[in-house]
């Protein structure tokens, strides 16, 4: 029979506790925490999902004791989000809330053509150094070239490809795509949709360099004589053997550059600034400054993991992120509401599902027309 301590965990990662009610599991986190490995892997039993090794247990009884702690410190509702995407990670949903305690309006009624209501996929453009382009999607199976193979949604370079002069190709992704991509030093790139990586067909020289445009998600090769260099725009990332995240689009009026293992160096305009683990560089479009700070990296690199995962964002910086994955426009009919979300939603879902949650957490009424999310009032 499910304790009290149940019940309140599962309403916590659905996201239906009501305050007091979210109060009581606070308490009961801070006085039990010892019990939430367990109480975890009686939730995923009860929604029939398979076990979870003992260590995938403790990561999310770990998560939601971090967010209960710090809703504790920030007294604020707590609800769902870094234990919501723990969960979603095995359970392949989607949970949202609203960080404000008025009554958001009920969702309405909408259509939508399967085509606008789909998620992205792996699916890119290769241009060859020749102009050759060569289309790539999630079944694909090729030989493209000397040492160059497309299988299972990702390219690869080998060895092979260090012989003759050497070339750059271009890996694009269009919106509402997503590749991987393996380098000729056997660095791992991940490409979000609206992206591109412009990049060498082999690293003979001094520096590894490559250019990129929107976001990807970096697992560099070490190789010390050989500094990998990402460039964006004017600014370049500088580094030896490292994990980490640049975005980069240009609907943003930031770059961000957040490092996972390791250590960057980002230059911009003169100015030199180190990144380490868990740090995040904000390159401000405006000014060109760049500032050091902290950062979530769970959230960072969802996308990657087949997430989206907001905190504190708004409805605009959350359509801007949707409408590039599902590959529609965002049109404002009445300005949106101040409120900010947080929460976790399976990139899997689609449209009509993601905009089914987002407009019962809000304020604001959303509508599938054509190619288009209408915002309205």
């Amino acid at each position: 029979m499910a304790t009290r301590f149940d019940i309140l965990l599962k309403g916590y990662i659905s996201g239906t506790l009501t305050p007091p009610e979210a109060e009581e599991f606070l308490q009961l986190v801070k006085d039990q925490d010892h019990r939430l490995p367990d109480a975890v892997q009686r939730l995923l039993e009860n929604e029939h999902h398979p076990a979870l090794p003992p260590e995938k247990e403790q990561e999310m009884a770990d998560a939601i004791l971090s967010r209960a702690r710090r809703a504790e410190r920030n007294r604020i509702p707590m609800f769902r989000l870094a234990a919501a995407a723990a969960v979603l990670a095995v359970l392949g949903a989607g949970l949202l809330f609203m960080l404000n305690s008025r009554q958001p309006a009920a969702p309405t009624p909408r259509t939508a053509t399967a085509s606008a209501a789909a998620p992205g996929h792996n699916k890119a453009t290769l241009i060859l150094a020749d102009g050759t382009v060569v289309p790539l999607d999630s079944a694909g199976e090729q030989q493209i070239g000397q040492g160059i193979r497309q299988s299972k949604g990702q390219l690869r370079y080998t060895a092979e490809a260090k012989s003759g002069s050497i070339q750059f190709n271009t890996l694009a992704t269009p919106r509402g795509g997503q590749f991987r991509l393996t380098l000729p030093d056997g660095s791992r790139v991940w490409l979000n949709s609206a992206s591109s990586l412009r990049y060498p067909t082999a690293f003979n020289g001094g520096q590894r360099v490559v250019e990129l445009k929107g976001q990807g998600y970096f697992e560099i090769a070490q190789a010390p004589s050989q500094p990998f260099i990402v460039k964006v725009n004017s600014m370049e990332v500088q580094v030896l053997g490292t994990r980490f995240d640049v975005m980069a689009y240009p609907d943003e009026n930031v770059v961000n550059t957040t490092l996972l293992n390791g250590a960057v160096q980002v230059k911009n305009a003169g100015t030199t600034r180190l990144l380490r683990p868990g740090q995040q560089a904000v390159l401000n479009g405006g000014n060109n400054h760049i500032t050091i700070q902290q950062a979530d990296t769970t959230k960072v690199i969802a996308w990657k993991n087949g997430l989206f995962l907001f905190d504190n964002m708004d409805l605009q910086t959350i359509l801007r992120e949707v409408s590039r994955w599902y590959n529609v426009e965002v049109v404002y009919t009445v300005t949106p509401s101040s409120e900010l979300y947080g929460g976790a939603i399976s990139r899997n879902m689609s449209l009509e599902a993601v905009l089914h949650l987002l407009e019962g957490n809000g304020f604001n009424h959303l509508k599938i027309e054509d190619r288009k999310i209408l915002v309205l009032p």
